[in-house]
């Protein structure tokens, strides 16, 4: 039984679909007969280990909920050179780093360990991870560097002063450490083809180390159409896309169009005039919801809107709605357009194009609901023939092989 030591700052359901990912890879190898333990960090209320999917996960105290995880799990070399992380590494078959833990990687080297590390985003190449300039509004063409103005401007969205400077320092030092360590893996995997190809093209020296392997689906069943109204799930985030959306419903109230509804989530943090300003345009905003809250949610909408503006290599929101049987309004970039291939029931537009976005939405607004229940069914079907579990699961598995392959040969 081959074991496999995932070392994941974040695991589900904390974080986003990097860390959905990490967890359906947990299940999808310890189904399958692979010894898995999870390393990861211990937030309140949670045991420090527990073992009830098949797969074992130890919780460390490693840093706060409001931590920058990038930059703080490095801090932490007293767990690394632990008896305890020792003997885990040394018992480890193959070590996984699947989000920031990249300081790990040269221990497991010293230790004669192979070392997959798996990236769903682009930190290899930019220390913002998300190779977006946010002076010029456009995909960032710096070869390996990030300017000090971009850094600033991403972090004054998300930041107060204290913690900018802190992002600047760390985001032009400290980087270019965890870009060492990711070179010193046996293979890297990518999400998307567009992902690596981005990847490869700044930094060519992991051409040979880089694998495509699509992200495992979660089990999700059709949920019935049983509204008009369209979903979002992205918050106000401004790199996926919010300010696009507000700039196309602003324009159908201003033009006389008739209302659409919008279920926007992620907007814990907003104020009640806020809220009342974008319930003029058509918006029904929530904070963070469960996934019964979901699921309600989704039996009132007809398509899902993703108008991001940034490379997301791979993005969970497109699979669920299509999963979930909903037509699907999205920017045409990073891996979206071979995510949604062959899928009639999609919308692909130019990033950052409000018009092109109003426009969809109104052609979508006056579809019927057989329509709409039938070109959701279409999605699915092709989805589903093409982005198997049990494809991904072989291609990962047959790159743990040659990684062990290779510890042999060294």
């Amino acid at each position: 039984m081959v074991k496999i030591l995932f070392l994941s700052e974040l695991f589900y359901p904390h974080g986003g679909g990097a860390e959905l990912a990490i967890y359906l890879y947990a299940k999808l190898l310890s189904s399958a007969g692979f010894n898995v333990i999870v390393v990861t960090n211990r937030f309140y209320g949670e045991p420090e280990f527990s073992n009830s999917e098949g797969f074992g996960v130890y919780r460390l105290p490693l840093f706060g909920k409001t931590a920058n995880v990038k930059y703080s799990i490095l801090k932490r070399v007293d767990v690394l050179l632990s008896v305890f992380m020792r003997r885990l590494l040394k018992w480890a078959d193959v070590v996984y780093v699947p989000r920031f833990w990249f300081s790990a990687i040269p221990l497991a080297k010293a230790l004669g360990k192979p070392v997959i590390t798996h990236l769903h985003d682009y930190i290899p190449i930019c220390p913002l991870a998300v190779k977006y300039d946010m002076t010029r509004g456009g995909v960032c063409e710096r070869q390996n560097r990030c300017s000090l103005n971009c850094i600033v401007a991403y972090e004054k969205r998300k930041r107060g002063l204290t913690k900018i400077f802190g992002s600047v320092f760390l985001n032009t030092t400290v980087w270019c450490c965890l870009r060492e360590f990711m070179g010193l893996s046996d293979f890297i995997i990518c999400v998307s083809r567009a992902q690596r190809d981005i990847i490869v093209k700044y930094l060519p020296s992991l051409a040979a180390k880089v694998r495509v392997i699509y992200n495992p689906l979660p089990s999700l069943s059709p949920v019935e159409v049983n509204g008009d109204d369209f979903g979002y799930f992205g918050g106000s985030s401004y790199l996926k896309g919010f300010h696009v959306l507000l700039n196309a419903l602003h324009y159908r109230r201003r033009e006389g169009y008739k209302l659409v509804t919008v279920h926007a989530t992620k907007f814990s943090k907003i104020n009640e005039r806020h809220v009342g300003l974008l319930g003029d345009l058509g918006f029904a905003v929530y904070g963070k919801l469960d996934s019964w809250e979901y699921d309600k949610v989704y039996r009132k909408i007809k398509a899902v809107v993703v108008p991001s503006i940034w490379h997301e290599p791979l993005p969970y929101v497109v699979a669920e709605a299509i999963l979930r049987g909903r037509i699907v309004i999205a920017s045409s970039v990073g891996g979206i357009p071979e995510q949604v291939d062959g899928c009639k029931g999609v919308f692909l537009l130019k990033p950052g194009n409000w018009r092109e976005l109003e426009r969809a939405i109104e052609e979508v607004s006056t579809l019927t609901k057989e329509a709409v229940i039938d070109l959701g069914m279409r999605n699915r079907e092709v989805f589903h023939r093409k982005q198997k579990n049990e494809n991904v699961l072989r291609n990962f598995v047959n790159t743990v092989a040659v990684c062990q392959s290779l510890k042999y040969l060294t």
